[in-house]
């Protein structure tokens, strides 16, 4: 796993510390385990799900469905780290 630079220079976790353990548990099949590891990791992979299907398939605009999943992405983001500092 690669080192988190933020929580190696400062001690603090950042937004994305976690992410690389819950893609390891999903590869495993721990879908419940990668969600509390990282609980962004679903709404993420359909983020890049859409952005991946939005190159090939050229007809149909995909901006909306992109712009939804990455605000939920930043949001749940968001939360669950603040919910992390302080509770933590």
């Amino acid at each position: 796993m690669l080192p988190c630079l933020s929580k190696k220079l400062f001690g603090i976790d950042c937004l994305g510390c976690g992410i690389q353990r819950a893609i390891v548990l999903l590869l495993e099949g721990e879908f419940t385990a990668a969600f509390y590891m990282y609980p962004a990791i679903y709404t993420m992979l359909l983020f890049f799900v859409f952005i991946g299907i939005s190159f090939v398939d050229k007809s149909r605009n995909y901006h909306k469905i992109i712009m939804l999943f990455g605000t939920v992405t930043a949001v749940i983001m968001v939360v669950s780290y603040l919910y992390k500092v302080i509770v933590y």
